[in-house]
Protein backbone atom coordinates (compact mmCIF):
# COMPACT_ATOMS: atom_id res chain seq x y z
CA UNK A 1 0.00 0.00 0.00
CA UNK A 2 1.09 3.33 -0.58
CA UNK A 3 1.81 6.12 1.57
CA UNK A 4 -1.80 7.77 2.46
CA UNK A 5 -0.54 11.53 1.57
CA UNK A 6 -1.74 13.19 -1.99
CA UNK A 7 -2.57 15.98 -3.49
CA UNK A 8 -6.22 15.43 -5.08
CA UNK A 9 -6.16 17.71 -8.02
CA UNK A 10 -10.42 18.86 -9.27
CA UNK A 11 -10.49 19.59 -12.65
CA UNK A 12 -14.07 20.56 -12.37
CA UNK A 13 -13.09 23.18 -9.93
CA UNK A 14 -10.17 24.43 -12.45
CA UNK A 15 -13.04 24.59 -15.10
CA UNK A 16 -15.55 26.66 -12.61
CA UNK A 17 -12.53 29.11 -11.73
CA UNK A 18 -11.86 29.99 -15.42
CA UNK A 19 -15.56 29.94 -16.09
CA UNK A 20 -15.93 32.67 -13.69
CA UNK A 21 -12.43 34.67 -14.94
CA UNK A 22 -14.50 34.43 -18.30
CA UNK A 23 -17.31 36.24 -17.25
CA UNK A 24 -15.67 38.93 -14.84
CA UNK A 25 -13.85 39.89 -18.17
CA UNK A 26 -16.03 38.16 -20.96
CA UNK A 27 -13.92 40.95 -24.17
CA UNK A 28 -11.00 39.54 -22.78
CA UNK A 29 -8.76 37.10 -24.01
CA UNK A 30 -7.47 34.63 -21.52
CA UNK A 31 -4.22 33.70 -20.82
CA UNK A 32 -3.44 30.95 -17.79
CA UNK A 33 -0.71 31.13 -15.41
CA UNK A 34 1.23 27.77 -14.96
CA UNK A 35 4.65 29.29 -13.53
CA UNK A 36 5.95 27.30 -10.82
CA UNK A 37 4.52 24.26 -11.71
CA UNK A 38 1.01 25.66 -11.86
CA UNK A 39 1.09 26.73 -8.56
CA UNK A 40 2.53 23.30 -7.52
CA UNK A 41 -0.16 21.48 -9.26
CA UNK A 42 1.66 20.25 -11.87
CA UNK A 43 2.45 22.14 -14.77
CA UNK A 44 1.83 19.31 -17.60
CA UNK A 45 -1.34 18.44 -16.30
CA UNK A 46 -2.70 21.50 -15.72
CA UNK A 47 -1.66 22.90 -19.13
CA UNK A 48 -3.58 20.00 -20.66
CA UNK A 49 -6.53 20.76 -19.10
CA UNK A 50 -6.42 24.45 -19.66
CA UNK A 51 -5.21 24.29 -23.52
CA UNK A 52 -8.63 23.94 -25.26
CA UNK A 53 -10.16 26.71 -22.85
CA UNK A 54 -7.82 29.28 -22.76
CA UNK A 55 -6.18 31.52 -25.43
CA UNK A 56 -2.38 31.42 -24.02
CA UNK A 57 -0.48 30.00 -20.96
CA UNK A 58 2.34 31.83 -19.18
CA UNK A 59 5.28 30.48 -17.07
CA UNK A 60 8.19 32.34 -15.52
CA UNK A 61 11.14 31.41 -17.77
CA UNK A 62 12.24 28.82 -20.87
CA UNK A 63 12.76 25.60 -18.73
CA UNK A 64 9.16 26.08 -17.90
CA UNK A 65 8.29 26.73 -21.76
CA UNK A 66 10.16 23.47 -22.59
CA UNK A 67 8.67 21.23 -20.24
CA UNK A 68 5.32 22.11 -21.92
CA UNK A 69 6.29 22.09 -25.24
CA UNK A 70 7.95 18.46 -24.71
CA UNK A 71 4.45 17.22 -22.98
CA UNK A 72 2.71 18.29 -26.30
CA UNK A 73 1.48 21.55 -25.35
CA UNK A 74 1.11 23.57 -28.72
CA UNK A 75 -0.60 26.59 -27.50
CA UNK A 76 1.10 30.07 -27.22
CA UNK A 77 2.91 30.06 -24.24
CA UNK A 78 4.48 33.51 -23.02
CA UNK A 79 7.95 34.10 -20.60
CA UNK A 80 6.59 36.75 -18.08
CA UNK A 81 10.27 37.34 -17.57
CA UNK A 82 11.78 37.13 -20.82
CA UNK A 83 15.14 35.93 -21.73
CA UNK A 84 17.52 35.24 -19.49
CA UNK A 85 20.69 34.71 -21.76
CA UNK A 86 20.84 36.10 -25.83
CA UNK A 87 20.47 32.40 -26.87
CA UNK A 88 16.95 32.39 -25.06
CA UNK A 89 15.58 34.56 -27.77
CA UNK A 90 16.19 32.31 -31.43
CA UNK A 91 14.86 29.15 -29.03
CA UNK A 92 11.82 31.33 -28.30
CA UNK A 93 11.55 31.53 -31.48
CA UNK A 94 12.30 27.52 -32.98
CA UNK A 95 9.46 26.69 -30.35
CA UNK A 96 6.61 29.54 -30.78
CA UNK A 97 7.04 30.87 -27.92
CA UNK A 98 6.07 34.50 -27.07
CA UNK A 99 8.74 36.49 -25.49
CA UNK A 100 8.64 39.59 -23.08
CA UNK A 101 10.41 42.63 -23.19
CA UNK A 102 11.46 44.44 -20.20
CA UNK A 103 14.75 45.95 -20.34
CA UNK A 104 17.29 47.42 -22.38
CA UNK A 105 19.52 44.41 -22.85
CA UNK A 106 16.43 42.04 -23.86
CA UNK A 107 15.54 44.60 -26.43
CA UNK A 108 19.24 44.15 -28.14
CA UNK A 109 19.24 40.96 -28.21
CA UNK A 110 16.37 40.60 -30.15
CA UNK A 111 17.81 43.01 -32.35
CA UNK A 112 20.71 41.36 -32.59
CA UNK A 113 19.16 37.87 -33.07
CA UNK A 114 18.86 35.53 -35.72
CA UNK A 115 15.28 34.40 -35.66
CA UNK A 116 14.08 30.95 -37.61
CA UNK A 117 10.76 32.97 -37.46
CA UNK A 118 9.03 36.41 -36.73
CA UNK A 119 8.29 36.27 -32.44
CA UNK A 120 5.69 37.37 -30.55
CA UNK A 121 6.45 39.80 -27.96
CA UNK A 122 4.50 41.01 -24.81
CA UNK A 123 6.53 44.81 -24.03
CA UNK A 124 6.34 45.49 -20.03
CA UNK A 125 6.26 49.01 -18.48
CA UNK A 126 6.96 49.74 -15.35
CA UNK A 127 4.13 51.43 -13.92
CA UNK A 128 5.00 51.33 -9.95
CA UNK A 129 5.46 48.14 -9.06
CA UNK A 130 9.51 48.77 -9.58
CA UNK A 131 10.59 45.25 -10.27
CA UNK A 132 10.44 44.58 -13.67
CA UNK A 133 9.43 46.74 -16.90
CA UNK A 134 10.96 49.81 -18.80
CA UNK A 135 10.69 53.10 -17.77
CA UNK A 136 7.40 54.93 -18.59
CA UNK A 137 9.81 57.68 -20.11
CA UNK A 138 11.09 54.93 -22.30
CA UNK A 139 7.92 53.10 -23.62
CA UNK A 140 7.73 54.85 -26.82
CA UNK A 141 10.94 54.10 -27.72
CA UNK A 142 10.74 50.42 -27.08
CA UNK A 143 7.82 50.62 -29.10
CA UNK A 144 9.30 51.61 -31.77
CA UNK A 145 12.22 50.00 -31.85
CA UNK A 146 10.13 46.34 -31.30
CA UNK A 147 8.33 47.89 -34.15
CA UNK A 148 11.80 48.22 -36.84
CA UNK A 149 13.28 46.13 -35.49
CA UNK A 150 11.77 43.33 -38.29
CA UNK A 151 11.66 40.37 -35.89
CA UNK A 152 8.45 40.54 -34.66
CA UNK A 153 5.19 38.89 -36.37
CA UNK A 154 2.87 42.11 -35.33
CA UNK A 155 2.78 45.03 -32.64
CA UNK A 156 3.94 44.06 -29.11
CA UNK A 157 1.54 43.74 -26.45
CA UNK A 158 1.81 46.39 -24.12
CA UNK A 159 1.42 44.98 -20.64
CA UNK A 160 2.15 46.07 -16.76
CA UNK A 161 1.73 44.09 -13.32
CA UNK A 162 -0.13 45.62 -9.90
CA UNK A 163 1.62 46.10 -6.87
CA UNK A 164 -0.97 46.11 -4.67
CA UNK A 165 -4.77 44.83 -6.63
CA UNK A 166 -5.53 42.09 -3.84
CA UNK A 167 -5.61 45.20 -1.20
CA UNK A 168 -8.93 46.58 -2.37
CA UNK A 169 -8.87 49.86 -0.59
CA UNK A 170 -5.14 50.81 -1.44
CA UNK A 171 -4.65 53.49 -4.48
CA UNK A 172 -2.09 52.56 -5.94
CA UNK A 173 -3.87 50.07 -8.10
CA UNK A 174 -5.78 53.18 -9.90
CA UNK A 175 -2.95 54.79 -10.08
CA UNK A 176 -1.77 52.53 -11.87
CA UNK A 177 -4.15 51.92 -14.10
CA UNK A 178 -4.60 55.30 -15.07
CA UNK A 179 -0.86 55.61 -15.81
CA UNK A 180 -0.74 52.46 -18.23
CA UNK A 181 -3.61 54.22 -19.39
CA UNK A 182 -1.56 56.88 -20.28
CA UNK A 183 1.12 55.70 -21.90
CA UNK A 184 -0.11 53.26 -23.86
CA UNK A 185 -3.31 54.90 -25.62
CA UNK A 186 -1.41 56.26 -28.67
CA UNK A 187 0.07 53.10 -28.80
CA UNK A 188 -0.57 50.85 -31.42
CA UNK A 189 -1.37 46.97 -30.30
CA UNK A 190 -3.33 45.10 -27.67
CA UNK A 191 -3.21 45.51 -24.31
CA UNK A 192 -3.01 43.22 -20.53
CA UNK A 193 -2.50 44.63 -17.15
CA UNK A 194 -5.03 41.75 -14.49
CA UNK A 195 -3.80 39.18 -12.66
CA UNK A 196 -5.79 37.35 -10.22
CA UNK A 197 -7.45 40.18 -8.06
CA UNK A 198 -7.12 42.37 -11.07
CA UNK A 199 -9.58 40.10 -12.67
CA UNK A 200 -11.65 39.63 -9.90
CA UNK A 201 -12.12 43.06 -8.53
CA UNK A 202 -10.79 45.69 -10.86
CA UNK A 203 -12.89 45.35 -14.03
CA UNK A 204 -11.03 48.73 -15.32
CA UNK A 205 -7.83 47.27 -15.88
CA UNK A 206 -8.97 43.77 -17.97
CA UNK A 207 -7.85 44.89 -21.21
CA UNK A 208 -7.85 42.90 -24.09
CA UNK A 209 -5.86 39.89 -21.43
CA UNK A 210 -6.24 38.82 -18.76
CA UNK A 211 -3.63 37.31 -16.83
CA UNK A 212 -5.51 34.85 -13.92
CA UNK A 213 -2.97 32.05 -12.40
CA UNK A 214 -3.69 31.89 -8.26
CA UNK A 215 -7.65 32.39 -8.71
CA UNK A 216 -7.41 29.46 -11.24
CA UNK A 217 -6.18 27.09 -8.34
CA UNK A 218 -9.24 28.58 -6.38
CA UNK A 219 -7.99 30.31 -3.78
CA UNK A 220 -8.96 33.80 -3.11
CA UNK A 221 -6.17 36.83 -3.04
CA UNK A 222 -7.99 38.62 -0.66
CA UNK A 223 -7.52 38.94 3.22
CA UNK A 224 -11.16 40.03 3.28
CA UNK A 225 -14.34 38.74 1.88
CA UNK A 226 -14.78 39.26 -1.68
CA UNK A 227 -18.17 38.85 -3.58
CA UNK A 228 -16.29 37.42 -6.79
CA UNK A 229 -13.24 35.46 -5.01
CA UNK A 230 -15.99 33.37 -2.30
CA UNK A 231 -17.20 31.68 -5.10
CA UNK A 232 -13.95 29.80 -6.19
CA UNK A 233 -13.28 26.04 -5.78
CA UNK A 234 -10.10 24.57 -4.90
CA UNK A 235 -8.11 22.61 -7.10
CA UNK A 236 -5.91 20.58 -4.46
CA UNK A 237 -6.95 19.07 -1.23
CA UNK A 238 -4.01 17.60 0.44
CA UNK A 239 -5.30 14.64 1.96
CA UNK A 240 -3.84 11.70 4.40
CA UNK A 241 -4.93 9.31 6.85
CA UNK A 242 -4.90 8.59 10.86
CA UNK A 243 -2.00 6.01 10.99
CA UNK A 244 -2.00 5.67 14.79
CA UNK A 245 -3.95 6.57 17.99
CA UNK A 246 -3.18 7.19 21.35
CA UNK A 247 -4.17 8.32 24.41
CA UNK A 248 -2.81 10.51 27.13
CA UNK A 249 -2.52 11.82 30.46
CA UNK A 250 -3.15 15.27 31.91
CA UNK A 251 0.70 17.06 31.69
CA UNK A 252 2.05 15.21 29.02
CA UNK A 253 3.54 16.06 26.03
CA UNK A 254 3.61 15.78 22.24
CA UNK A 255 6.00 16.39 19.71
CA UNK A 256 9.25 17.62 19.62
CA UNK A 257 10.24 20.41 21.92
CA UNK A 258 7.22 18.94 23.88
CA UNK A 259 5.89 22.34 22.95
CA UNK A 260 2.04 21.28 23.59
CA UNK A 261 0.68 19.57 26.90
CA UNK A 262 -2.48 17.82 27.81
CA UNK A 263 -4.64 19.61 29.80
CA UNK A 264 -6.97 16.51 30.11
CA UNK A 265 -7.16 13.13 29.43
CA UNK A 266 -6.06 13.45 25.06
CA UNK A 267 -6.60 11.22 22.47
CA UNK A 268 -4.23 11.98 19.61
CA UNK A 269 -3.79 10.89 16.04
CA UNK A 270 -1.02 10.81 14.46
CA UNK A 271 -1.18 11.89 10.65
CA UNK A 272 1.48 11.13 7.94
CA UNK A 273 2.03 14.36 6.40
CA UNK A 274 4.69 16.63 7.54
CA UNK A 275 7.02 19.31 6.10
CA UNK A 276 8.40 17.05 3.82
CA UNK A 277 5.32 16.80 1.89
CA UNK A 278 4.99 20.78 1.74
CA UNK A 279 2.73 21.13 5.23
CA UNK A 280 4.60 24.02 6.49
CA UNK A 281 6.66 23.61 9.88
CA UNK A 282 5.22 26.94 11.08
CA UNK A 283 1.55 25.80 11.80
CA UNK A 284 1.74 26.35 15.32
CA UNK A 285 -0.64 24.30 17.99
CA UNK A 286 -4.52 24.65 17.07
CA UNK A 287 -4.29 25.07 13.30
CA UNK A 288 -6.76 23.23 12.04
CA UNK A 289 -6.97 20.32 10.18
CA UNK A 290 -10.48 18.29 9.29
CA UNK A 291 -10.79 14.42 10.62
CA UNK A 292 -13.75 12.82 9.24
CA UNK A 293 -14.92 16.20 7.77
CA UNK A 294 -14.52 17.68 11.49
CA UNK A 295 -12.06 20.20 12.79
CA UNK A 296 -9.39 19.40 14.95
CA UNK A 297 -6.53 21.41 16.27
CA UNK A 298 -2.55 20.48 15.83
CA UNK A 299 -1.07 19.20 18.97
CA UNK A 300 2.50 19.38 18.80
CA UNK A 301 5.29 20.78 16.53
CA UNK A 302 5.52 19.36 12.20
CA UNK A 303 7.76 17.19 11.81
CA UNK A 304 8.82 15.82 8.62
CA UNK A 305 6.73 13.45 7.79
CA UNK A 306 3.80 13.71 10.65
CA UNK A 307 1.47 15.77 12.58
CA UNK A 308 -0.36 14.74 15.98
CA UNK A 309 -4.01 16.27 16.05
CA UNK A 310 -6.04 16.49 19.27
CA UNK A 311 -9.08 13.86 18.35
CA UNK A 312 -10.13 14.40 22.21
CA UNK A 313 -13.65 15.99 20.86
CA UNK A 314 -14.14 14.18 18.03
CA UNK A 315 -15.48 10.41 19.20
CA UNK A 316 -14.72 7.25 17.08
CA UNK A 317 -12.11 8.32 14.98
CA UNK A 318 -10.23 4.93 14.13
CA UNK A 319 -7.31 4.46 12.31
CA UNK A 320 -7.63 4.80 8.33
CA UNK A 321 -10.07 7.92 8.80
CA UNK A 322 -9.46 10.48 6.26
CA UNK A 323 -7.85 13.75 6.98
CA UNK A 324 -8.05 17.41 4.58
CA UNK A 325 -5.09 19.49 5.39
CA UNK A 326 -5.91 22.20 3.04
CA UNK A 327 -8.90 22.25 -0.01
CA UNK A 328 -12.08 21.10 -0.07
CA UNK A 329 -13.84 22.70 3.38
CA UNK A 330 -10.57 24.29 4.42
CA UNK A 331 -8.88 27.22 2.66
CA UNK A 332 -5.62 26.90 1.96
CA UNK A 333 -4.99 30.53 3.14
CA UNK A 334 -6.30 29.39 6.84
CA UNK A 335 -3.60 27.12 7.33
CA UNK A 336 -1.24 29.51 5.80
CA UNK A 337 -1.91 32.62 8.33
CA UNK A 338 -1.65 30.03 10.99
CA UNK A 339 2.25 29.55 9.43
CA UNK A 340 2.80 32.91 8.73
CA UNK A 341 3.18 32.47 5.61
CA UNK A 342 0.62 32.95 1.97
CA UNK A 343 -1.38 30.09 0.19
CA UNK A 344 0.82 31.30 -3.02
CA UNK A 345 3.90 29.58 -1.13
CA UNK A 346 1.79 26.59 0.43
CA UNK A 347 0.69 25.54 -3.10
CA UNK A 348 3.99 26.47 -5.13
CA UNK A 349 6.05 24.37 -1.91
CA UNK A 350 4.33 20.71 -2.71
CA UNK A 351 7.38 18.75 -3.51
CA UNK A 352 7.48 15.75 -5.73
CA UNK A 353 7.47 13.37 -3.28
CA UNK A 354 3.19 14.09 -2.66
CA UNK A 355 1.57 12.26 -5.63
CA UNK A 356 -0.80 14.37 -7.55
CA UNK A 357 -4.24 12.74 -8.38
CA UNK A 358 -6.71 14.16 -10.56
CA UNK A 359 -10.54 13.90 -9.67
CA UNK A 360 -13.43 14.98 -11.58
CA UNK A 361 -16.09 16.58 -8.83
Amino acid sequence: MARPCEARLDLSALRHNLALARRLAPRSRVMAVVKANAYGHGATTMARALEPLVDALAVACLEEALELRDAGIRAPVLLLQGAFHPDEVPLAAQHKLWLTIENATQLVWLERATLPAPLHCWLKVDTGMHRLGVAPEQIAEFHQRLLACGKLAGPPVLTTHFACADQLDHPATLQQIARFEQLTQALPGERSAANSPATLAWPDSHYDWIRPGFMLWGNSPFAAPHTAADTLRPVMTLVSRVTSLRDIAPGEAVGYGATWQATRTSRIATVTVGYGDGYPRGAGNGTPVLVNGQRAPLAGRVSMDMISVDVTDLPGVALGDPVVLWGAGLPVAEVAEKAHTIGYELLTRMPARVPRRVVIG
